[in-house]
Formats: C-alpha cells, sequence, structure tokens
C-alpha cells in the first residue's frame, strides 16, 4: 500500500492511452525523452477496446454469415448458426491481443507506464490517483504535457446507460446473446454501422433519427446506396423524431419519440426523407443509443493548469497540437471534431515531435473519414462543392463499381468511385468513394492529395487487373474525358 503522496518527475506527461496518447508516447520516447503516460483503463483507449477494433471485427463476422446466407447466385446454399457469445469471445481475443502489444511497445521504447486517474494541481503538476491493485495515489511533475482523454458516447435525458434496456455502442458491442429486436436513437456512422451488424445478426431494427437523412455530412449520393442496402436488410427508418421517454409495459421495452420540428423545417433538400409528423411509439428488446460522443475533459481539472475549452468540452489547439497554454498539448477526440483515431494519432505524434524541438505540424486536407456500413462510405479531401468554395475550377471523374470486372466477381457492385480536381492543374483536390473495399481504396487517394499528384499521374499509374484498385485509375481517366471502360462525363 502506498501511505501519502509520492512525487516523481518526467520530461513528458500523456495523460490517455488511447491512438493519440500511446503513439505520442512511442514517438517520445524515441526521440528520448523520458516519459509518462497514464491509463486508467486498458491500453489502446476506447477505439481499440470499445469502438474501432471490437466494431470492425463484429462487422467482418457478421458479414461472414450474411454473405454465406446470400450466396445461392454463385451455387452455395447454406444456412450458419450464429453463436454471438462465441462471436464476441473472437473479437475480445483479436482486442487483447493488440492492447498487448501496445503496453509492449510502449515498454521498448522506454514508456513508463502507470495505471490511474490523472487530475492536475498546478502549472507543472499533477496527482494520479491508483487504480487496479495499487492504492493510493502520487504526485508528478513535468515539463511537459499532452493531454489525449478521448471521448465517451452522449447520453439523452431520461436513458441513463445504468438502466438493462438501455445501451450504448460500448455495451452492444459486448451482448452475448442477440436482441429480438432494437430501436437505434441516432442515424449517423455509429447507429448505421450498428445497424448493420445487428440486422446481419436477424436483429429487427429500426433506426429513429432527428434529421431528414442518415449520415449526416455526406453526401446524398453516398449515402443512396447505404440506406437502400439497410432496407434491403430489414431496417426501418424513421426521420424527424427525437427520443423523448422510454417505459416497461408488461414486461417489453417501449420507446416514445416525438417530431422534431427542426427537421421538419429543414425539409425539401435533395435527398431528404419522408419527416413524420405523429408521437412514434415502438416496443423493442433494447434501445441503442448512438447521439454522438463527447470529450472528456471534465474530470482533469483544467482550469489548475489554466488550459481552455469551448463549450463543448474540447481542448482548443494550434497547428502544432498546442493549447493557450505553452507546455501543455492536446491531441485525439478531446482536441475537437473530426473524431478519427488516425487524425489522433498524427496529431500525438505531432506532438511529442514538437516538444523534442522537431519542426513538426499537424496537415489536415488529406484526413480520410470511413464509415464501415455494408457498403462502406470512404472520402478525403474536398468535395466539388467545397473546391469550388475554395476557389478552384473543380472536374469531376467517376467510375461505377457495376463496370469493375473484380467487383463483379465478389458479389457486391454497388457504388462508385468519385474524384475531384483542379481542372485548370489537374491537382487532385478529393475522392470519395461508396462500394467495397473503399476503407482501403482511399488511401491512394490521400496518398495523391498529400504529394499533389495530378489526374494525369492517377491514371497514368498501371493497377493490377482485375482489381477494385482499378475504379480509381478509371475514374481518373474518366475525369481527363478518356476512360475506357464506362462513358466519359
Amino acid at each position: 500500500m502506498v501511505v501519502g503522496d509520492v512525487t516523481t518527475g518526467t520530461d513528458v506527461l500523456i495523460i490517455g492511452a488511447g491512438p493519440a496518447g500511446y503513439v505520442a508516447a512511442i514517438r517520445a520516447g524515441q526521440l528520448d525523452l523520458d516519459v509518462t503516460l497514464v491509463e486508467k483503463e486498458a491500453y489502446g483507449g476506447a477505439c481499440l477496446n470499445h469502438g474501432c477494433i471490437p466494431s470492425k471485427a463484429l462487422i467482418t463476422a457478421t458479414d461472414v454469415a450474411h454473405k454465406a446466407r446470400h450466396a445461392e447466385e454463385m451455387g452455395i446454399h447454406a444456412d450458419p448458426a450464429i453463436d454471438l457469445s462465441g462471436m464476441v469471445g473472437w473479437k475480445d481475443d483479436v482486442v487483447s491481443q493488440l492492447t498487448g502489444g501496445v503496453e509492449k511497445l510502449c515498454k521498448a521504447n522506454g514508456v513508463n507506464l502507470l495505471e490511474g486517474t490523472a487530475t492536475f494541481v498546478d502549472d507543472h503538476t499533477v496527482r494520479v490517483s491508483h487504480s487496479g491493485d495499487g492504492q493510493g495515489s502520487e504526485t508528478l511533475e513535468f515539463e511537459h504535457a499532452i493531454v489525449a482523454t478521448g471521448s465517451r458516447p452522449i447520453s439523452i435525458p431520461d436513458f441513463s446507460f445504468d438502466d438493462p434496456p438501455i445501451l450504448n455502442s460500448r455495451q452492444a458491442l459486448a451482448l452475448e446473446s442477440v436482441p429480438d429486436s432494437m430501436a437505434i436513437v441516432g442515424g449517423g456512422y455509429i447507429g448505421m454501422e450498428l445497424a448493420t451488424v445487428f440486422a446481419k445478426l436477424g436483429t429487427d431494427v429500426t433506426v429513429v433519427e432527428m434529421l431528414e437523412s442518415i449520415l449526416p455530412g455526406y453526401d446524398d449520393d453516398l449515402k443512396r446506396p447505404v440506406k437502400k442496402r439497410a432496407s434491403d436488410l430489414g431496417v426501418d427508418f424513421h426521420f424527424g423524431y427525437t427520443a423523448s421517454e422510454w417505459y416497461e409495459p408488461d414486461g417489453g421495452v417501449r420507446l416514445v419519440a416525438q417530431p422534431a420540428d427542426d427537421a421538419a423545417a429543414d425539409g425539401g433538400t435533395e435527398g431528404a426523407e419522408a419527416v413524420e409528423s405523429e408521437r412514434l411509439e415502438l416496443d423493442v428488446e433494447k434501445i441503442l443509443v448512438a447521439v454522438g460522443r463527447e470529450p472528456v475533459s471534465d474530470t482533469l481539472d483544467l482550469e489548475a493548469v489554466g488550459v481552455e475549452t469551448d463549450e463543448r468540452g474540447f481542448i482548443e489547439t494550434d497547428s502544432r497540437a498546442r493549447t493557450n497554454v505553452d507546455h501543455v498539448f492536446a491531441a485525439g477526440d478531446v482536441a475537437g471534431e473530426p473524431m478519427l483515431a488516425h487524425k489522433g494519432s498524427m496529431e500525438g505524434q505531432v506532438a511529442a515531435e514538437v516538444i523534442a524541438g522537431e519542426p513538426a505540424a499537424i496537415d489536415s486536407q488529406a484526413i480520410p473519414a470511413v464509415v464501415f456500413t455494408d457498403p462502406e462510405i470512404a472520402t478525403v479531401g474536398m468535395t466539388e462543392t467545397e473546391a469550388e468554395e475554395a476557389g478552384f475550377e473543380p472536374v469531376v471523374g467517376q467510375f461505377p463499381f457495376r463496370a469493375s470486372g473484380r467487383a463483379l466477381t465478389t458479389g457486391d457492385s454497388d457504388g462508385f468511385v468519385t474524384i475531384v480536381a483542379d481542372e485548370s492543374e489537374g491537382y487532385v483536390l478529393g475522392a470519395s468513394i461508396v462500394g467495397p473495399e473503399a476503407s482501403e481504396l482511399i488511401a491512394e487517394l490521400g496518398l495523391a492529395i498529400e504529394l499533389g499528384a495530378t489526374l494525369e499521374d492517377v491514371a497514368s499509374t498501371v493497377h493490377a487487373h482485375p482489381t477494385l484498385s482499378e475504379s480509381v485509375m478509371e475514374a481518373a481517366e474518366n475525369a481527363l474525358g478518356h476512360a475506357i471502360h464506362t462513358l466519359n462525363r
């Protein structure tokens, strides 16, 4: 037992061992800095333990089962049984392997690891209250700090995650039996990914969304194939509703939702779904609340160090990940939108390099975003509209997967690749993909933006045949006006 406070010192204190924090720690260790990484739960953060990795594991597993059931056209007839507890066990094994890997990498790079909860005492001191088998606390003095505490699911009034029928995304990913029915409050990327998972498991899924369509912020032509595929899976949608209450009549669970006036008032845009106007009641087994995530910044006593946050609780940073306090940095979800693990890792690496005196800065022009629905959506850079607003004269090329031999041989040919470029110089400005392996294909286009590549560069790069990646080349050719396997725009 630790009696009283023990005071130690470190060059770099990092709070939070998610994708931003552990990357910052490893990079700082590589740069010969004395690093202490504080984590209150498991290494890898929400992404590795409760978000990105476990959700993708279940997405993959349920997709395998779904494809097996629907492979009659290929001459395959099967009806695999679902053992959700076994599926979750496999998912947990994957997570455990990766979590252990993060811990080993940190130790191999000389990072001091502490389990506990950190709060600031003053501008160069934190107190770490130990968790796990340890007791008591210790005080750490630091030269520089990186706050990488991540985010958590947003709750809504009267829907407590402590009530068994009410789930957040973390709890939904840990279920060991398939619910017969589920209402998902929120049609953003988390809601739609989990709607896909549970629909493929056989759950009757209903999505209740406050706005007029799913996936706010994405173009209608990207959302349309996702909405259609989800509907084909049996997912029902109710747009223009906010969840207001729930109760348990006769042992069941009833969700009550009211019309959202703002959604109704915003109707009329292209691709908008019909917004309903009557009170909605749904009888379901589980209610999943997926209305977004919020930064974890309210537990740190940031006022003790003088770090400022915005009205939503995000820590404001500059292009070098520095806060308003020169020696305190922030990275990852807690540092603001977009809340993406890979964006957080980049910020964490930049913060470590800046502390070490390196000329590093955050380059946000080519950060991809992916939605792991069926089909997947992936975007990077500017849309056509954003390019116009930035003063470019954009040219757009597109190639449909239905014209791809490889896509047809997979049995999945919905969607397309779109490239946006500057017409005068040919530089690639952005891209969007909806379709098979969009998450993998987008990297080539992110690299094109990062390197300042042109449409000619992409089109003249020989792509292996038959592959899905040829669709990227074909989209560039289409923008140049000499597409081979589709009509030119």
